[in-house]
């Protein structure tokens, strides 16, 4: 009997896998990433690349509708576009490290717009998501993209693939077929990330994830793909990675532990910045306070690993950026704001702060350097050194390896709760805000996902 192929196996996982196999601290942590996810989201809701989304997809009507986050009504793949870019927006969700980075929160919206869809109960849900954390994740340990020129969001669309399939109660067959469409028509680009970012750095992964949905949706109706997608003559290994072998999947041989579950091994943002500058902004806060007068710093020496040169410190617009996108992405920008503000917040990356003179001559005053030794510990660790040499000779000089949010410095329930506080009050009001923030450590009782969407509704349905 021949060898499964990669697509046949993770079909199988998924169609197996059930509530019953979460361990009690795998299903609080999903619920962690529906709360963290939802902030991030709706501290986005201004930002125009959502409003422009939005316009589009109210275009859309759809048989049974799905939500969008704030109301509106629009079909499944639009949805899952739609809530998505706004998780990713501002660059505040949770992300993994590996041969590959990842944002595995960005499969989220998948999975509330099929689960509405479909009309899942929130255990369907949580489900759904530990599957979609567990394959990406462990494809992300399996091979790089970013080394061959792709982008991370290409492995999204076999996870947001294989949660839709999911909730769709797809069996093995159709599940292949659907892996077999999202991936052979959705190779991204890493010019996404490149030189001065757009908007479509927000908006990647909510394509990816939105074209996962809409192969899951063909497959159910019957429609075959290609195959065998991973391994086959023009195949994804063949043209992109190269051969790979993936480990093994929590409960895919039987009972796991917590720990075996790739989602309790990703990081929650603690401060809004690409993950790879959260070392380097505690960094820069915990040298603050040493400096009377930011005058006074004649240059910035930071030591990194090759992964943070390579993603937001070597192009010459991260020292002058135009976007917010490229300030979020740019190291000395982010260790810069940090001094300058004497904190990190969505206000550091305002139009005010990106033309501010005075901000733009200190993060002219950074260096970034490799260093062998940092990039040996990564991605394990994220360690980033800064010195700040002042007028008169002094030097000032922090390390930080585990910023507050990582898997090794977990953030507590209680940080978490302040962090969607924070990103949802605005919009919500103190009252509302602690009920969503209730019924969201709620969401395994929730008997239909459309009651999920339905919390966060503040515009008329007539919009």
């Amino acid at each position: 009997m021949s060898e499964r192929t990669l697509a046949e196996r993770l079909a199988c996982y998924a169609s197996r896998l059930r509530y019953e196999d979460l361990p009690p601290q795998v299903v609080h942590e999903v619920k962690r990433r529906f709360i963290d996810s939802f902030a991030t989201a709706l501290g986005a809701w201004h930002a125009e690349a959502h409003q422009i989304a939005r316009r589009c997809a109210l275009r859309i009507r759809s048989l049974p509708p799905c939500t969008l986050l704030g109301g509106g009504q629009t079909s499944p793949e639009w949805a899952t576009f739609v809530n998505g870019l706004l998780v990713r927006f501002l660059d505040f969700n949770d992300t993994y490290l590996s041969l590959e980075p990842a944002h595995p929160s960005d499969n989220l919206s998948a999975i509330w717009a099929v689960g509405e869809w479909v009309g899942a109960c929130g255990r369907d849900l949580i489900t759904a998501a530990a599957l979609a954390y567990e394959v990406q994740c462990r494809l992300c340990d399996a091979a790089s993209l970013r080394k061959h020129g792709f982008d991370h969001v290409v492995y999204g669309a076999f996870s947001s693939c294989l949660a839709a399939c999911k909730l769709l109660q797809l069996d093995e067959k159709r599940t292949v077929h659907a892996l077999g469409i999202a991936g052979v028509s959705n190779v991204a680009l890493r010019q996404t990330r490149a030189g001065e970012l757009s908007m479509w750095k927000g908006c990647a992964f909510a394509h990816a994830a939105r074209n996962g949905v809409f192969a899951a949706l063909l497959a159910a109706e019957g429609l075959t793909g290609p195959a065998p997608i991973f391994e086959g003559e023009l195949g994804f290994m063949k043209l992109i990675t190269g051969p790979f072998r993936l480990a093994p999947l929590a409960a895919e041989n039987g009972p796991a532990s917590p720990d075996d579950f790739m989602i309790r091994r990703t990081y929650i943002k603690y401060w809004p910045v690409e993950y790879h500058a959260q070392s380097a902004v505690e960094a820069a806060l915990q040298l603050r306070p040493q400096i009377s007068r930011l005058e006074d710093i004649e240059h910035i020496d930071v030591f990194t690993f090759d992964a943070a040169v390579d993603i937001i410190g070597k192009d010459p617009e991260k020292w002058r950026p135009r976007t917010r996108e490229t300030a979020d992405h740019s190291l000395p920008y982010c260790i810069a704001v940090a001094l300058y503000d004497g904190q990190v917040t969505l206000d550091s990356f305002d139009e005010r702060h990106l033309h501010d003179s005075a901000l733009l001559e200190l993060v002219a005053k950074v260096r970034v350097h490799r260093d062998a030794t940092l990039s040996a510990r990564y991605p394990k660790s994220i360690p980033n050194r800064i010195v700040i040499h002042l007028r008169g000779g002094t030097s000032l000089t922090a390390e930080v390896e585990f910023p507050r949010g990582h898997a090794c410095n977990r953030m507590t329930d209680s940080e978490l709760e302040q962090k969607f506080r924070s990103l949802v009050t605005p919009l919500y009001g103190a009252d509302r805000t602690a009920h969503l923030l209730a019924s969201l450590w709620q969401v395994e009782e929730i008997a239909h996902a459309k009651s999920l969407m339905e919390m966060f509704q503040f515009i008329p349905a007539e919009e």
